[in-house]
């Protein structure tokens, strides 16, 4: 279930296999790297790339940003905390389609709530096509970001998506801490920055390290977000797209298996680098 399908990946990725020779392609074949070289010098592979980081590093950042804040907000009992709670899960647990869908019918230039409000607050002049507008995303007006506007949605579709889960994790954190710290740092007059940043932020970070490595991994890999909400268009295409574009729309098997192969190899280096930096540190701890 595991091993001969990689295997049968490996295989087709050094081969020219396409559509119409599936059926006469073997697992020994004739074996090359052209499939390889391919992808990696076709137009736009760098661009994915980037685009691709840049979407797996913001949507992590995102994500974890949020899901503490959330986890931290709501970490004194209040009545209602268990409902709010639950509400928060939302996000993470509704099917992928549905939420796409709405977030795609409120951000509409021409009959979207997003827009209507932002026109009618006077917070933009015009209405904008967020998931089809490919100008770069200003900063106060006064300097352009490396990303477009679609980009930028897709990327807040993916932290909305996907804090909950980091809520979560770091909920269970704050419920194990001890809290005599805390309160031997009231006493010594320490304010809640302090607190959390000499604190609770320390007994965070073990948890934050696993959340990024696993957020980025999933994020990287990520495929279903951007092509419900742009198809990969207006400067959202990820290294997953284009997979998919080589299989689907070209039928160009092999290619499409060399690329996954690529995605897979950058995601081994990077959880090496994960396990050389922090999984010292988490065995100690």
């Amino acid at each position: 279930m595991v091993v001969l399908p990689i295997l049968w990946t490996f295989s087709l990725a050094f081969q020219n296999v396409r559509l119409l020779n599936l059926r006469q392609t073997g697992l020994l074949g004739d074996y090359s790297l052209d499939n390889f070289r391919a992808v990696i010098t076709a137009d736009g592979f760098v661009e994915a790339l980037t685009v691709t980081l840049t979407y797996s590093v913001l949507g992590t950042a995102g994500a974890i940003g949020f899901g503490l804040l959330a986890a931290l907000a709501l970490r004194k009992p209040f009545r209602g905390r268990g409902l709010v709670r639950s509400v928060l899960l939302l996000p993470y647990v509704a099917p992928v389609v549905a939420c796409a869908f709405v977030w795609s019918t409120l951000l509409n230039p021409q009959f979207g709530l997003v827009n209507y409000w932002g026109t009618e607050l006077n917070l933009w002049e015009r209405p904008i096509a967020f998931l089809s507008e490919s100008t770069p995303v200003s900063l106060f007006g006064l300097v352009d970001l490396p990303i477009t506007t679609a980009l930028a949605t897709v990327i807040a579709f993916e932290a909305w998506r996907s804090f909950p889960f980091a809520f979560l994790f770091i909920t269970a954190r704050l419920e194990g801490m001890p809290g005599a710290l805390e309160e031997a740092a009231t006493v010594d007059g320490a304010t809640p920055t302090q607190q959390f940043r000499h604190i609770i932020l320390p007994q965070l970070m073990p948890t934050i390290a696993v959340l990024t490595v696993l957020r980025f991994i999933w994020t990287f890999n990520n495929f279903d977000d951007i092509y419900l909400l742009t198809g990969g268009a207006a400067g959202t295409q990820v290294v997953t797209v284009r997979v998919f574009n080589y299989l689907i729309a070209r039928g160009n098997i092999g290619q499409a298996a060399a690329l996954a192969i690529v995605l897979a190899a950058i995601l081994a280096v990077l959880v090496f680098v994960y396990l050389k930096l922090f999984g010292r540190k988490e065995e100690v701890a």
